[in-house]
């Protein structure tokens, strides 16, 4: 006899109440723009999804402009102007971080409010420059396109962003939140020898069988297990199931290293950052598990005990101003080390 669903977790995640009530107006939002017949109103969302327009004079030592990559694709770039040079005037090589929004693959944009100050927070924290990505969205366009759009993304920024970057970059990172989490993860797959480290802020994966955490925090912010199916049905391509391998990310990194496939362990540098009132807590720890199994350099996991999911969004706290310390730590030290590696290269 199968063993019961463990108990939902006792309590509430310590939220102020202001927090509570935009979770709680969020969650209920996107439930009420998710149809039965699996599109979406984008028209309701439009209402509540306040945009921030780019920002080309600095606002906060953070300048913004936005940049077309394609015909259906943009970026918008977040400059620190403590990147504007040394003492002598000269341009400094500073990081650049290719960042995917989150949003289930269906929700938000660069351009909204809350992703548009989260890349600001990371522009001046780190410092580096943040490229986020306008990627395109379920249900209207499903796998691969995301991760396609999240590959021209970066082949652009590491081709020198159309002359928009302050100077060379010292280094390219690639970085996502829950669903963008999910595309940093599939894009640094595809050219892990062009990325300098991987930043995946708890990220959305999934499988048929549930996992104990997904069970225990059903009824936590973003965990609801209706909403999930409908999310990867939109994503997903016709037919397949949350096994395949755009959702199953850790399962596929085990199938390939279980049959002799060595690529993993040529993957970048990689920190996971998971939340104790996250859903999708256990994937991300089976994810950070496949990733070193397989040979991987170097993965991390940091462990935010009291974070809900998407809790990077509220600036306002403590766990919030962690993580974007957290972040500026692991870029920073990721791209001395590929500096002092490159100097003693041209010292040989």
């Amino acid at each position: 006899m199968a063993a019961p669903d463990p108990p939902p977790r006792p309590g509430k995640p310590p939220l102020p109440w202001r927090a509570r009530l935009l979770v709680g107006a969020a969650s209920a939002l996107h439930a009420a723009s998710l149809r039965g017949d699996g599109t979406v109103n984008r028209f309701l969302l439009s209402i509540f999804d306040r945009h921030a327009p780019p920002t080309p004079a600095p606002v906060a030592g953070v300048a913004s402009t936005d940049h077309a990559v394609s015909d259906h694709l943009r970026v918008r770039l977040f400059t620190p102007t403590t990147t504007a040079g040394d003492d002598d005037g000269k341009q400094r090589p500073v990081p650049v971080v290719v960042y995917f929004h989150g949003g289930g693959f269906v929700f938000h944009s660069a351009a909204t409010a809350q992703y548009d100050e989260l890349c600001r927070r990371l522009a001046s924290g780190i410092p580096a420059v943040i490229a986020s990505v306008d990627y395109r969205l379920a249900p209207e366009h499903r796998f691969l396109a995301p991760y396609d759009d999240g590959e021209a993304a970066l082949r652009w920024v590491l081709a020198g962003a159309g002359g928009a970057l302050p100077s060379p970059p010292a280094a390219v990172f690639v970085a996502g939140d829950s669903a963008g989490g999910n595309v940093a993860h599939h894009v640094a797959a595809r050219l892990p020898a062009r990325v300098a480290g991987l930043v995946a802020l708890q990220p959305f994966f999934g499988g048929e069988a549930p996992t104990e955490s997904e069970l225990r925090l059903r009824d936590a912010p973003f965990g609801a297990p209706g909403r999930l199916a409908w999310l990867w049905r939109a994503f997903l391509p016709p037919g397949a199931t949350r096994d395949h391998e755009a959702a199953n990310v850790p399962g596929a990194i085990r199938r390939d290293a279980d049959a002799g496939d060595g690529r993993w362990q040529a993957f970048p540098p990689a920190v996971v950052c998971v939340g104790g009132w996250d859903a999708h807590q256990d994937r991300q720890r089976a994810y950070a598990g496949a990733l070193r199994a397989a040979g991987a350099e170097e993965v991390a996991v940091a462990e935010y005990p009291d974070a809900i999911h998407a809790f990077y969004l509220l600036g306002e706290l403590a766990d919030s101003r962690k993580l974007v310390g957290d972040v500026a730590e692991f870029v920073n030290r990721r791209a001395e080390q590929l500096e002092k590696r490159a100097l003693d290269q041209a010292r040989d």
